[in-house]
């Protein structure tokens, strides 16, 4: 494992620091209002195309910064720790979409949709799963039937992250019903004003309707804007879902080493249990607090050997998926033991940030399912990393 960098990379730290320091959006991030947040992310996606900063993983050619994955992961670091706005409402145009048609996609679809991504004037969504078919993305039923020059769709999705403020989506649908499982699915790009869509946000927990379900009634897509080949929806499903587990985790890694230094500061100056005159004078608690700062210590070393090894042999293996499931588990530990140091406050928002924790409390409990349930992960991780018979 190689954790030392070259004095170029160090130069990129540098000049990435500061232009961060210079170009950081002045006000925060809006909260509640999804459509103050889409244009919020766009604004900051532009500013970071015009400084040269957009697309850091994706090629040159395609207008990307052409970052190697160590220079990535140096942007991601030095990101988070600047405190750069989250651009949640782009995620998967820019991390999905963008990558997706690099790599499948053809000249046309590369020429159309990759600048707009790039430049901050597009929202892209993810149209996989379905109400039956999460993790066993192999069983979706969502039809498209093929009708002159045009794919005619009919079914539904759900937890479609941003259906409601988006442009396009990436969408998976059956092709061929007469197809094995893995095969007769094709991945499409959709149009999200195009007739016979119709979107339905979903009130979570939280309060917040970012999530939807999207209904298809004879939806006519045209068959140029298949990605791949009919009937190919598989591998380049996979190949998307593969991009989701790239250098960009990195930033969230870094934001919760700092959340821990948050909540280490709670801990000093709230009262403890049992009349302790502060939390983190309990000593469970304080061994909660250590072992946490200890994992995420880990958790980079294992990050950096990841990265490290990729960079060696250029091909991403599956230890990401241990990461995945190691960082989405610490995020709920991390929750869980700030409402024990909160206590009540937690609920009744007596103490500063105390909602802010609650908030990421009960949103940390998707952690373990979205982007692949703990189990499929821990079946990846059986099957590729150790070897297990199926």
């Amino acid at each position: 494992m190689e954790l030392r960098f070259t004095a170029a990379e160090e130069a990129f730290r540098a000049d990435a620091r500061a232009w961060l320091a210079e170009n950081m959006p002045r006000t925060p991030r809006p909260t509640g209002d999804l459509r103050a947040r889409r244009d919020h992310d766009l604004a900051w996606q532009r500013r970071m195309f015009e400084g040269g900063w957009a697309g850091i993983s994706w090629p040159r050619a395609f207008g990307g910064r052409g970052a190697t994955l160590m220079e990535q992961l140096i942007w991601y670091e030095e990101y988070a720790r600047a405190g750069a706005p989250e651009i949640s409402t782009l995620f998967v145009g820019l991390n999905h979409a963008g990558p997706t048609l690099i790599a499948c996609g053809t000249e046309e679809q590369k020429a159309e949709h990759l600048p707009r991504i790039l430049r901050g004037e597009v929202v892209w969504c993810q149209g996989f799963s379905e109400p039956n078919a999460g993790s066993d993305l192999a069983s979706l039923q969502t039809r498209a039937v093929v009708e002159g020059d045009a794919l005619v769709v009919t079914g539904q999705k759900i937890w479609t992250s941003f259906a409601h403020i988006a442009e396009f989506q990436e969408l998976l649908v059956r092709t061929d019903p007469a197809a094995a499982r893995h095969r007769g699915l094709s991945w499409v790009i959709c149009p999200m004003d195009a007739p016979g869509i119709e979107i339905r946000p979903i009130t979570t927990i939280t309060g917040e309707s970012d999530f939807c379900e999207v209904f298809y009634d004879r939806v006519r897509i045209p068959l140029r804007n298949v990605v791949g080949a009919l009937n190919d929806g598989w591998r380049v499903a996979m190949a998307t879902l593969s991009f989701e587990r790239g250098t960009a985790f990195l930033s969230g890694q870094v934001r919760l080493a700092r959340r821990v230094e948050e909540l280490v500061a709670v801990a000093r100056a709230v009262p403890g249990p049992r009349g302790q005159p502060r939390a983190i004078d309990d000593d469970e608690i304080a061994r909660r607090l250590a072992r946490l700062a200890a994992e995420v210590d880990a958790m980079r070393a294992m990050t950096y050997r990841s990265v490290s090894l990729a960079a060696r042999t250029g091909v991403p293996g599956a230890e990401a998926s241990i990461i995945r499931l190691f960082f989405s588990e610490l995020i709920q530990r991390l929750d869980l033991l700030a409402m024990d140091v909160l206590g009540a406050a937690a609920v009744e928002g007596r103490e500063a940030g105390a909602a802010a924790w609650a908030t990421s409390y009960l949103t940390g409990l998707s952690q373990t399912i979205g982007g692949g349930t703990r189990d499929i992960q821990r079946n990846i991780i059986g099957d590729r990393y150790l070897g297990l018979p199926r």
